[in-house]
């Protein structure tokens, strides 16, 4: 199943391919200070596939604290993180944010502490959707 995401106003989008098709989407709601100020509540698939697009680059702030493992991407124009992307142990991972899924299947949200690790999309960058 593909699915996409994006930010509010779309600058900042996503193409998560899901396979096989989920009967639902599992969350975790992380704990950690910025999450938790955010409403970070995020999914991920160690066998799924994330293409990123960002129509206007200037308009994407990157933020990382602590250890700096985890980047936010954060859009300027509307101000909302729909991913988070971090390179650890020779790859790149990602989670993406639940609540900017344009198809939602049901949830299963547990929580979680920290940045949610362990599990390795292949993530490319490309063009914003035509």
């Amino acid at each position: 199943m593909l699915i996409r995401g994006s930010c509010h106003c779309g600058n900042i989008s996503f193409e998560l391919n899901w396979l096989p098709d989920p009967t639902e989407i599992p969350a975790r709601a992380c704990n950690c200070s910025f999450c938790t100020k955010h409403g970070g509540v995020w999914t991920s698939l160690p066998t799924g596939s994330l293409r990123i697009s960002i129509e206007e680059p200037a308009l994407v702030s990157k933020y990382a604290f602590g250890t700096g493992t985890a980047r936010f991407d954060i859009c300027g124009r509307c101000g909302v993180v729909p991913l988070v992307t971090s390179k650890t142990d020779g790859g790149l991972y990602a989670v993406v944010k639940r609540q900017c899924l344009q198809r939602s299947p049901p949830l299963d949200s547990a929580p979680c502490s920290g940045f949610v690790r362990g599990r390795r999309f292949g993530v490319t960058f490309g063009p914003p959707h035509a």
